[in-house]
């Protein structure tokens, strides 16, 4: 519902503030005050085009703010969300601006987004129905949606059935055409992994192999040099025995000098014995490596044999590496994605032939599914057609039938086979056409106004405005005009602009959009108007004078009617 309007700068409204209420709000005043602007002020916060045309003189741009109250638990919010915006206390800020130089930019919850944003969330919370307006129901999709919610479940039972088995239907017939039409291509595909997969065979990779052979090639081709540096390193750590004249020079022999050095006066003092205790772990140690040294140098020989036979491993382990991937470990991955992959297409003949069969039961049940929703829609249909025609017959257009036309969609769809049209007939012996072509504007918001009461609670809305819905009208159907008003607004937030007082007297809010002269240019705003303020305008809409007895006697009378026929509906 929409609580709040802040408009400033907007042709002639310098600066006005709406305070909106549930049930029926509306906007009356002199020709030429502004109350057009409301709408328009209330397209451009619903994501409408920008016009810099309608930037007030003075002014550096126009700007419009609207406070909606909206569920937590609504699409609306959970939209709203995902763009970042933020809700105010339970409410939703929608905001736009318009710079004279025709930039306009839009706010969601405190964040700028898209103007299309705010155009995709305003079609959930604000129909409009105006002379340039008629948006919501003239879209051959919304029509059918409508038509489906009034019908109820009907209706929606079978098309929650018939949708999820067109998304089946959807997926077996995609996969049955990539296997029919992309036969080729797979058969390459196979021929692919077959000539990978005897590679991979024939070399018969291992795991962590590639590692362990370039460990060993590395060791062969420098074994003289490993074994040198081994024999040097074991010389220098425990002396070389073919050499008496360095006995005593070597690493382990000068530790082990020092250390009984120290041992002699350990008794003497704590820290000189740790400290030989520590040579003495040195000592330990460098005898260890020492052997070690021994022993690597003994076991390192030069192969040439089995350094040539390692790298021809290599060569064989490269040349997979090259094609199937970065190691032996990824070579061996591959191949089993490669064996998988390669079974799925082997088997692809037999998969086609049951893809077939399940595709064709799938059509089968679709088809009668469609049949089921066609007739709920065409029995939906008949009914909705006669309300709104009733509903016309009071509205000053008792010639004038709707009916809605369920026919053949060009092509089956998630919702089915059927095309939903509003068609009208204004009179008898005319041609039945669609809604937006068979009538005048006014026309039109009366058609609508009657498709809304109709589709009261089948196909809600929060909030509806309607511009111009009385034109045309006046008498008896003015005062219908209004009780349908009314009626709508119980269910719903209703927003008029009318300059009939037959409608305003069904108001539960009267706002005046009045004008003033400032120097060269025309300002107006807007005053929610107290019951005497009603009557006084009353009297301005049916006489001219807001002071004539006889005009206020006259609006006191409108308003103690529509007063009296709400109470008969509560």
């Amino acid at each position: 519902m929409l609580e709040e309007m802040r408009i400033d700068g907007l042709g002639v409204i310098d600066e006005a503030v709406l305070e909106l209420a549930p049930g029926l709000t509306v906007l009356t005043g002199e020709t030429g005050a502004g109350k057009t602007m409301v709408v328009t002020a209330l397209g451009l916060l619903l994501g409408g085009r920008a016009d810099a045309g309608r930037v007030r003189p003075g002014h550096p741009r126009l700007s419009v703010e609207g406070r909606v109250c909206v569920p937590a638990d609504s699409t609306v919010v959970t939209r709203a969300a995902d763009a970042g915006a933020e809700l105010d206390d339970g409410a939703l800020i929608l905001a736009r601006t318009v710079g004279a130089e025709g930039r306009s930019r839009a706010f969601l919850g405190g964040r700028t987004v898209p103007a299309s944003l705010l155009a995709e969330i305003g079609a959930e919370l604000v129909a409009v129905h105006g002379q340039a307006d008629q948006q919501r129901l003239l879209q051959p999709a919304r029509q059918r949606a409508a038509l489906d919610s009034y019908a109820g479940s009907n209706v929606a039972k079978p098309l929650a059935v018939f949708r999820e088995r067109y998304e089946k239907h959807r997926e077996v017939r995609e996969t049955l055409d990539e296997l029919t039409t992309k036969a080729r291509e797979r058969a390459q595909e196979a021929d692919l992994l077959r000539l990978g997969l005897a590679e991979v065979e024939q070399v018969e990779p291992v795991a962590g192999e590639d590692a362990e052979l370039a460990t060993e090639a590395e060791r062969l081709a420098h074994a003289d040099a490993l074994r040198t540096a081994a024999e040097t390193a074991h010389a220098a750590l425990l002396g070389d025995r073919d050499e008496a004249a360095a006995q005593g020079t070597d690493a382990a022999s000068l530790v082990a000098g020092a250390r009984q050095t120290l041992d002699g006066m350990r008794d003497h003092d704590p820290e000189l014995a740790a400290l030989a205790d520590r040579l003495a772990e040195v000592g330990y140690l460098l005898t260890d490596c020492g052997g070690e040294l021994a022993s690597y140098a003994t076991s390192v020989e030069a192969d040439p044999a089995r350094l040539a036979a390692v790298e021809e491993r290599r060569a064989a382990l490269g040349a997979l590496t090259r094609k199937y991937g970065d190691d032996a470990d990824a070579v061996l991955a591959w191949a089993r994605d490669a064996a998988a992959r390669l079974t799925e297409l082997d088997g692809d003949d037999e998969r086609i032939g049951e893809l077939q069969q399940t595709e064709a039961a799938l059509a089968k049940e679709l088809d009668e599914l469609a049949a089921k929703l066609t007739k709920a829609r065409q029995r939906a249909a008949v009914k909705f057609g006669k309300e709104v025609s009733g509903e016309l017959a009071d509205l000053a257009m008792p010639d004038a039938t709707v009916e809605v036309v369920v026919s053949p969609a060009e092509k089956r769809g998630p919702t089915g086979d059927d095309a939903v049209e509003v068609l009208l007939t204004p009179h008898p012996g005319a041609p039945a056409r669609p809604l937006h072509r068979g009538a005048s504007g006014g026309e039109l918001s009366r058609i609508m106004l009657a498709v809304e009461v109709v589709f009261a609670g089948a196909d809600p809305v929060p909030t509806f405005v309607f511009d111009e819905v009385d034109a045309g009208v006046g008498g008896k159907a003015a005062v219908e005009v209004g009780r349908r008003l009314a009626r709508l607004a119980a269910n719903s937030q209703v927003v008029v602009v009318t300059h009939l007082p037959q409608v305003a007297a069904f108001a539960d809010r009267h706002l005046l959009v009045r004008k003033d002269a400032e120097g060269t240019f025309t300002s107006s705003g807007v005053t929610t108007l107290d019951d005497d303020g009603r009557v006084r305008e009353l009297a301005r809409m049916l006489a001219g004078l807001e002071d004539s007895e006889l005009g206020q006697a006259h609006a006191e009378e409108l308003l103690d009617m529509a007063a009296a026929d709400r109470s008969g509906r509560t």
